[in-house]
C-alpha cells in the first residue's frame, strides 16, 4: 500500500517558527544629551544660589563686626572682634529703643493684616470653590485681573481716599489694604476645588451639620495646608511691605521694620552719621530671623500642601 508523501506548508510571512526563539534587539534611548542637561541644571541651581547666599551670607559676617572693622576688614570676612551681641544691645537701645517699638508695629501688621487676609481668602476661596451663583464667572475674571495689578499702581488711589476718610498717619493706612489679597483667594479657591470633595459636603448635610459646622469641623482641617501657605505668603508681604507705609505713615512711632530701617540708613548716609551703619546692619538681620523662623516651623505643612495635588487615589 503506497504511503502518501507528507506535504510541506509554506510558511505565511509573519509566521514565527515553531520552536525558535527570536532575539529582539534592546530597545536603545537617547540619554546622550542627559547628562549635558543635569549638568547645566546643577550650575544653573547653584548660580540662583549663590546669588542668595552671598547677600545674606555678608549680612550675618558684617553685623559681628564693630563700626570700625566694617571699614577696616574684608567684607566677606570676619574681624578681630566678635561684637553681634554688642550691636544687638545698642540696637536695640538706640534712640530709646524705637527698634523695638518698630518690631510691634510691625507684628501688629502682620497679625491683623496678614492673619485677616488670609482668613478672608480662606472664605471667599471656599464659598467660590463649593458654591454656585449668578455671576461667579465675572468674580473669577475680575479675581485674576487684581493679581495681575501690581500693588504700586494702586498705592496713589489708596492714599487719596484714605487721606479723605482721615486715615493716613495711622495703623489702618496700613492694615486695611493688607487685608486684601487677591493671589491669596485665588490660591484658596483652587486648593479647596480639590481638596474638598463634593461627597463629603454632601454626606455632611444629609446628617443634619449647618453649613457653618460643616465649614468649621469638615472643610477647614482639610484646608490646613493651603492655608499654611497663603499665610506664609501674606506674612512674607506684609511683613517687607515698604511703600504702602511710605506714603501713609509720616510719624516715626508708627513705621514699620522696613521703614524705620530705611530712616537709620538714610542717617549713616549724612555726614556724621556713620556711628549707626552697624546698627542698620545688625538690625536688618534682626528683621529676618522671624520669617526664616516662621517659614522652618510651618515646613512641613507647607509641603504638604504643595504635594496635595500630585497624588490620586
Amino acid at each position: 500500500m503506497p504511503v502518501a508523501a507528507p506535504t510541506s506548508v509554506a510558511p505565511r510571512k509573519g509566521d514565527r517558527p515553531r520552536g525558535l526563539t527570536t532575539l529582539r534587539k534592546p530597545r536603545t534611548r537617547h540619554s546622550a544629551g542627559r547628562p549635558r542637561r543635569s549638568v547645566l541644571l546643577t550650575l544653573l541651581t547653584g548660580l540662583v544660589l549663590l546669588y542668595t547666599l552671598v547677600p545674606l551670607g555678608w549680612l550675618a559676617i558684617n553685623a559681628t563686626k564693630t563700626q570700625e572693622g566694617l571699614f577696616d576688614s574684608f567684607g566677606l570676612w570676619f574681624a578681630g572682634d566678635f561684637a553681634l551681641f554688642s550691636n544687638i544691645g545698642d540696637t536695640l537701645t538706640y534712640n530709646d529703643g524705637v527698634f523695638v517699638r518698630w518690631l510691634l508695629n510691625t507684628l501688629l501688621y502682620v497679625v491683623l493684616g496678614a492673619g485677616g487676609a488670609t482668613f478672608l481668602a480662606v472664605l471667599g476661596g471656599y464659598a467660590l470653590a463649593k458654591f454656585n451663583f449668578p455671576g461667579k464667572r465675572g468674580i473669577f475674571a475680575l479675581v485674576i485681573g487684581a493679581v495681575a495689578v501690581p500693588g504700586t499702581a494702586l498705592a496713589v488711589p489708596t492714599f487719596l481716599m484714605f487721606s479723605e476718610m482721615g486715615l493716613t498717619n495711622t495703623p489702618w493706612a496700613v492694615i486695611i489694604p493688607s487685608l486684601i489679597s487677591p493671589f491669596g483667594l485665588y490660591l484658596m479657591w483652587v486648593f479647596a476645588a480639590e481638596a474638598i470633595p463634593a461627597e463629603l459636603l454632601e454626606a455632611a448635610r444629609i446628617d443634619g451639620a449647618s453649613e457653618l459646622r460643616t465649614f468649621f469641623t469638615v472643610c477647614l482641617p482639610l484646608l490646613a495646608p493651603g492655608i499654611v501657605t497663603v499665610l506664609l505668603f501674606t506674612i512674607v508681604a506684609t511683613w517687607n511691605n515698604y511703600f504702602l507705609p511710605l506714603i501713609m505713615l509720616k510719624d516715626p512711632d508708627w513705621y514699620p521694620l522696613t521703614l524705620g530701617l530705611h530712616s537709620w540708613n538714610e542717617q549713616a548716609a549724612t555726614a556724621g552719621g556713620e556711628a549707626v551703619f552697624n546698627l542698620v546692619l545688625t538690625g536688618s538681620l534682626l528683621t529676618i530671623v522671624p520669617l526664616i523662623a516662621a517659614f522652618l516651623l510651618l515646613q512641613r505643612f507647607w509641603q504638604s500642601g504643595l504635594a496635595a495635588g500630585s497624588v490620586k487615589e
